[in-house]
């Protein structure tokens, strides 16, 4: 069993950076391959970026593309980050984070973008961005 906390979400302004992070509660978070997702009102939950386990390889929505970085602390932190830029009023929604055990496993958009590919999920963090 995984538990991931999201936090770092916020009120900001269009062109305002935000950074949030997940906290994994397992050792092996290592082993891992890790994906943000976003929830709109009204909305379907839509990817935003996946990491590999290795932290090598990476994925992002068309959307997000540029403007957000995704990456990884395995060492004591257990953490996983997402770095927003430039922000605009469309990214405001709900942010989650997901986990899928992937040891050995690339990381290929077939199934890393797809949010019934991961087995873990937080509770979600608030991001508004005003414009």
């Amino acid at each position: 069993q995984v538990q991931l906390v999201e936090s770092g979400g916020g009120l900001v302004q269009t062109g305002d950076s935000l950074r949030l992070s997940c906290a994994a509660s397992r050792r092996t978070f290592s082993t891992y391959a890790m994906g943000w997702f976003r929830q709109a009102p009204g909305k379907e939950r839509e990817f935003v970026s996946a990491i590999s386990w290795t932290g090598g390889t990476t994925w992002y929505g068309d959307s997000v593309k540029g403007r957000f970085t995704i990456s990884r602390d395995d060492n004591d932190e257990n953490r996983v980050y997402l770095q927003m830029n430039n922000l605009k009023a469309e990214d405001t929604a709900v942010y989650y984070c997901a986990a899928r055990a992937a040891y050995g496993l690339g990381l290929s958009p077939d199934w890393a973008t797809q949010s019934s590919a991961y087995d873990y999920w937080g509770q979600g963090t608030q991001v508004t961005v005003s414009s």
